[in-house]
């Protein structure tokens, strides 16, 4: 993975949108009851970094109060807050201290749905920029009517346009002040006639919230591309041998048929959840950081087979075992099924397609609590999700 950070613009005043925006920034909006960020934040954090920025500018206290500090599949956000407009370009600048690898580039208040291992390959130059179909898009900025030569992006009349994804290299911040500037037309379109940005096209569906038009199309295409069906999964004695407080990737030995049968999972559309009660944290037998040590060496592994998780939840207390702040009967433990409701709540799942496998009662008790289908882990995982779904 070349990808280490992922960098959201959320500083857009959403003008065009009138008085949809007046208390709410664009990103923020909700679709079926969900941010459209979290959407974003959803389906890009399956790459497995260890940090999203999200720079914001109008209302940006309200991206701080309800995203700094959070933690989504073991990622976690900082909101960086512009204090005077400095446009899409100008806002990179908030990152020079704080980047030094390449790093994702994304809009916040667009979305597309495409197969997120074109974003793993390696970049030679400063910057790889993705580039879609322009369905009757309209757009002041000059990133439109480009094409992909000798793996790099040229201006040449055609229907291809930018998609609002970037893979740049740190170095592209280097020369950027706090001032206003524009990242589509004061750097990148620059660094085009230099011949310096690579290209790709992504054969993706594509949406972009920031007209009235649009606006009102964003609910049916959030249905059609991100409503799915979930598999929710133990993890140790369903993904990997347990052999008691597994939190070293050396002693992290995956079960028969597991990856295929994530591949497979991916492969039909659902969603991937791992649910694990991990009480070794709340005993005091490994820290919080090894867990997320291990699980980021499980991503990358993943991610270089071409097999994504959507969602890492665990709990770390235990209401007997658990020392000191660990020691709670919380109901995010399994039995409780606060991990599998919160979920619920923060992705469109459908529900009654949707299915569990653990190796305990206690994982059969929290999918009935959640009315989630149960079956427990069979010797073979791959034999056993296909026999479920067909």
């Amino acid at each position: 993975m070349i990808i280490k950070d992922i960098v959201i613009l959320c500083g857009g005043k959403g003008s065009r949108l009138g008085d949809i925006t007046k208390h709410t920034p664009k990103p923020l909006l909700k679709f079926h009851n969900i941010e459209f960020i979290k959407y974003v934040i959803n389906f890009f954090s399956k790459l497995g970094v260890p940090r999203i920025f999200l720079l914001a500018g109008y209302k940006g206290n309200l991206f701080k109060k309800k995203y700094h500090g959070k933690i989504f599949n073991l990622s976690k956000v900082h909101v960086l807050i512009e204090k005077n407009p400095l446009g899409t370009g100008g806002a990179l600048s908030l990152l020079k201290k704080k980047i030094g690898n390449f790093f994702l580039l994304i809009n916040g208040d667009s979305i597309n749905n495409f197969d997120l291992s074109l974003l793993t390959k390696k970049v030679n130059s400063i910057g790889k920029m993705f580039l879609i179909e322009n369905k009757n898009y309209h757009t002041n900025n000059k990133l439109i009517s480009l094409k992909v030569k000798k793996k790099f992006v040229i201006y040449k009349k055609s229907n291809l346009m930018n998609s609002g994804i970037y893979l740049l290299n740190y170095k592209i911040l280097r020369t950027l002040n706090r001032k206003f500037l524009s990242l589509e037309n004061d750097i990148l379109s620059k660094l085009i006639k230099k011949n310096k940005i690579e290209g790709e096209v992504l054969k993706s569906n594509f949406i972009d919230i920031g007209t009235k038009k649009n606006f009102l199309e964003t609910a049916n295409f959030i249905k059609k591309n991100f409503l799915k069906p979930a598999v929710f999964l133990d993890r140790d004695g369903v993904i990997n041998y347990d052999y008691g407080y597994v939190h070293k990737y050396k002693n992290f030995h995956w079960r028969p048929g597991v990856l295929e049968a994530l591949k497979y999972l991916n492969k039909k559309n659902y969603y991937i959840f791992l649910i694990t009660n991990q009480a070794g944290i709340g005993r005091g037998y490994y820290k919080t950081k090894d867990f997320f040590l291990l699980h980021k060496k499980i991503s990358d592994f993943l991610i270089d087979k071409k097999i994504f998780i959507d969602n890492v939840n665990f709990c770390p207390h235990h209401p007997v075992h658990g020392r000191g702040k660990y020691k709670k009967n919380c109901q995010y433990r399994k039995p409780g099924n606060k991990m599998i409701e919160k979920i619920k709540q923060e992705w469109l799942i459908d529900i009654k397609k949707s299915f569990m496998i653990g190796d305990k009662i206690t994982d059969k008790i929290a999918a009935k609590k959640s009315k989630i289908k149960f079956y427990y882990a069979e010797t073979n995982l791959n034999s056993q999700v296909k026999k479920i779904i067909s």
